[in-house]
């Protein structure tokens, strides 16, 4: 799901382009509203580890959707809300004093997907501050963990969030639109946001080579055409695709693979993260050599079985990958460094086993 972006990102103030600018003209809605899965806050707060000083300079201004953001001097209590802001921090070496517990995807009452705690057990940590929220965020929770930042470039956040949890603390905010950040975009604004940007520069590169050797093993997904497509057996008049601007579609290019010609025509928004179509529109995937998306065998036979959506080539073919819902690998769709290693082997492996 990413279609390589070039992120730029100077000292004092950081903008970060859209990986992918989608244009085109249709009649298919497109929504840049909060997806799912996205997770949000609750608890009480624990120690944090220390990031390495760097050669940064304060203070650091960062600019965002909702302004911009001064940090002072170099934040030695970093906590993150929504989805997978914490992972990026663990991956730099730190433990946040709070973090959201993660609403999908999880297998127990932890709010911890695998990588999260694989990578908590490296640092030694057994009791992390987890915020356990359901109704939107606490706030009182991420007070009560005394952050020196807040960090949320992977996020939904709104305006009148953004200002309570400014009260708190510094926010690192997205930089235009929510749910749409790039796992690079997130990585280099959680990284300045800490002080680290040395370092989260490092930890792009060393993902970027992983990600180029893993893709390497399977050479017939480069250039396959691809859209990733959501049925839902309850209804299936209507289709669901992500757009390369989501991070989902965007790592799938970064795979070697490109979005379907038809699925982008119909884009207009280019930040939107994604395109809802009728299914009398289901041409606009004709073009695509396999899809991917959420669900079961029995989805993909009541896709079938459609008269109108059991007509898509790929459909027709078995190109398609449904992942499981509610698992981690489907959590996995939103990447980042840490769930980009912990996934990547078996995602190549379903991809190209459609593509057989």
């Amino acid at each position: 799901m990413n279609k390589t972006p070039k992120t730029a990102l100077k000292t004092l103030t950081i903008s970060a382009a859209l990986m992918i600018a989608l244009v085109g003209c249709s009649s298919g809605k497109q929504s840049s509203s909060t997806p799912a899965p996205t997770p949000a806050v609750s608890a009480a707060p624990t120690a944090a580890a220390t990031a390495a000083p760097d050669a940064t300079k304060y203070p650091i201004v960062i600019k965002h959707a909702f302004g911009e953001t001064t940090i002072p001097s170099k934040p030695k209590r970093v906590a993150t809300i929504q989805w997978a802001n914490h992972d990026v921090v663990l991956a730099l070496g730190v433990v946040p004093v709070g973090f959201s517990a993660a609403n999908y995807g999880v297998q127990d009452k932890s709010g911890l997907l695998p990588w999260t705690a694989k990578k908590l057990k490296e640092l030694n940590v057994d009791k992390p501050n987890v915020f356990q929220d359901t109704d939107g965020l606490n706030f009182e929770a991420i007070s009560a963990s005394k952050p020196d930042v807040i960090l949320a470039a992977y996020s939904g956040i709104t305006q009148k969030d953004y200002e309570t949890l400014s009260k708190i603390a510094p926010v690192v905010a997205y930089e235009k639109s929510p749910w749409v950040t790039t796992w690079r975009e997130q990585v280099l604004f959680n990284a300045t946001g800490m002080g680290m940007k040395a370092e989260g520069e490092k930890l792009i590169k060393d993902t970027e080579e992983l990600i180029k050797k893993k893709a390497s093993e399977y050479p017939q997904l480069k250039g396959k055409k691809v859209a990733f497509t959501n049925f839902s057996a309850k209804d299936l008049s209507k289709i669901n695709i992500y757009t390369a601007a989501d991070p989902r579609g965007a790592f799938l290019i970064e795979l070697g693979m490109v979005y379907s010609e038809g699925v982008t025509k119909k884009i207009t928004d280019p930040t939107a993260y994604n395109l809802k179509l009728s299914s009398e529109n289901a041409d606009a995937l004709n073009d695509a050599d396999i899809l991917v998306g959420y669900g079961d065998d029995a989805l993909l036979q009541a896709v079938k079985a459609d008269p109108i959506l059991g007509k898509i080539p790929a459909v027709q073919k078995g190109a398609v990958v449904l992942i499981g819902n509610g698992t981690p690998l489907a959590a996995s769709g939103n990447p980042n460094p840490l769930s980009i290693s912990y996934t990547i082997d078996e995602y190549l492996k379903l991809i190209a086993g459609a593509i057989k």
